[in-house]
């Protein structure tokens, strides 16, 4: 018999606040974290337009070895973590004597790998690029560097799947539950935020050059869009069974019901309708329920022209004459990239603890396909118990979640 998965603990490091309380409060507010970013243009960006990260302090808290292996985006990953485990209830103690997994979603780790081979560049001596530089710039560089400093002895493992990445590390931990492979797994992803990580993307015209009003450029939907913000930061997430939350005393705050997922098996960057169809589709027979029980739609709209288009189809084509909200959280964070799929979990469960969905901003005029939707412009008070997440990826990569208010 399959077990149910729960979540028992919530940690976000964003452009739109640091630790939950802090970020429930943009969302609620409709405040936006996106700037423009010094340097940039100099740089040789087309646009500096970007989610504003702080980076931590983590003296005092890591020691310097510690420090010295974990890349910008692992210091995010890290500061969630913490979060996560202290609102499930999981001191050191506990994470010592059980086996507890980590799965997390990352797919880049720039700034390390440019600045290790700069240093050999200069220097003519590899010895120069120094010993923790490996352990920054691989892909697992966050599992790696967690999974020791938590002591973690479950799986151990980093999903690489673009910007499904997370998502897909939510639903394949899930996975993992459900069939007794695993008790508890943390889950999550990041994103780095300097200028070195994402300059590809801006080499492909993909950036919004809306730079005279930064809180404006992430339109997710509007007819005026003219291409995404890059964002970053990092967002935790403990799964566990219910038995493990039941047996530990724990608080549960909500329930990984369905996962659904797809590739597209098309065009490398740009999106298609069907591939996210069955996506949707998958995640809805997973949960077991009809879409009619969907009352909110947190999708994965990044402010593409082609890709926001092609997603409101597919939602219109699952969904048909029930028209559950739809919002982007990416107007107020823009995208983040590898964390997307687990941050807008966690922006979801806190709307849906609080009774509130946050307003698409910049939702002024729908194109047609965007029109076919219920996508409010403004905060709607209101209560729900069932929401779908979207998370769609270079490659075609699809990853929908289905979380609900446990019951």
């Amino acid at each position: 018999m399959e077990r149910r998965v729960v979540i028992t603990g919530m940690g976000i490091y964003s452009c739109i606040g640091v630790g939950k309380e802090a970020v429930k409060e943009s969302l609620y507010n409709g405040r936006s974290g996106i700037g423009l970013v010094a340097g940039r243009h100099e740089f040789g960006y087309r646009s500096a337009l970007s989610g504003i990260v702080p980076l931590p302090n983590l003296k005092g808290k890591l020691d310097r070895r510690q420090r010295v292996c974990l890349p910008e985006e692992g210091q995010y990953a890290y500061v969630a973590t913490c979060e996560a485990l202290e609102q499930a209830g999981i001191d050191a103690d506990y994470l010592a004597r059980h086996e507890v997994g980590i799965l997390y979603g990352n797919d880049s780790s720039a700034q390390a790998v440019v600045e290790g081979i700069d240093k050999v560049r200069e220097s003519g001596d590899t010895a120069m690029v120094g010993s923790g530089n490996i352990f920054q710039s691989m892909n697992s560089t966050v599992t790696m560097n967690l999974s020791v400093i938590f002591n973690l002895k479950g799986i151990n493992l980093t999903v690489s799947g673009a910007c499904a990445s997370s998502s897909h590390a939510i639903g394949i931990a899930a996975l993992l539950i459900r069939n007794g492979l695993q008790e508890c797994v943390i889950c999550g992803g990041c994103e780095e935020v300097n200028k070195y990580s994402v300059a590809n993307f801006d080499a492909l015209a993909a950036f919004s050059i809306r730079e005279d009003a930064p809180e404006k450029a992430s339109r997710p939907f509007d007819r005026s869009r003219d291409g995404l913000v890059p964002s970053g930061g990092a967002a935790t997430l403990v799964v566990e069974s219910y038995e493990s939350a039941v047996r530990r005393g724990a608080t549960i705050l909500a329930e990984v019901a369905g996962y659904g997922f797809s590739s597209n098996g098309d065009h490398i960057s740009l999106p298609n309708v069907e591939g996210p169809s069955r996506s949707l589709r998958r995640a809805l027979d997973d949960a077991g329920i009809s879409p009619r029980e969907v009352q909110y739609v947190n999708a994965h709209a990044t402010s593409t022209p082609v890709g926001d288009a092609n997603e409101a189809k597919a939602i219109d084509a699952v969904f048909g004459s029930h028209k559950p909200y739809v919002t982007s959280t990416k107007s107020q964070t823009g995208h983040e990239m590898w964390m997307a799929g687990a941050s807008e979990v966690i922006y979801s469960v806190l709307m849906m603890q609080n009774g509130f969905i946050a307003p698409n901003l910049n939702y002024e005029e729908g194109d047609e396909f965007a029109q076919r939707l219920n996508i409010p412009d403004h905060r709607v008070d209101v209560e729900f118990d069932t929401l779908l997440s979207n998370s769609f990826g270079f490659g075609g990569t699809n990853s929908s979640l289905i979380i609900r208010k446990f019951r």
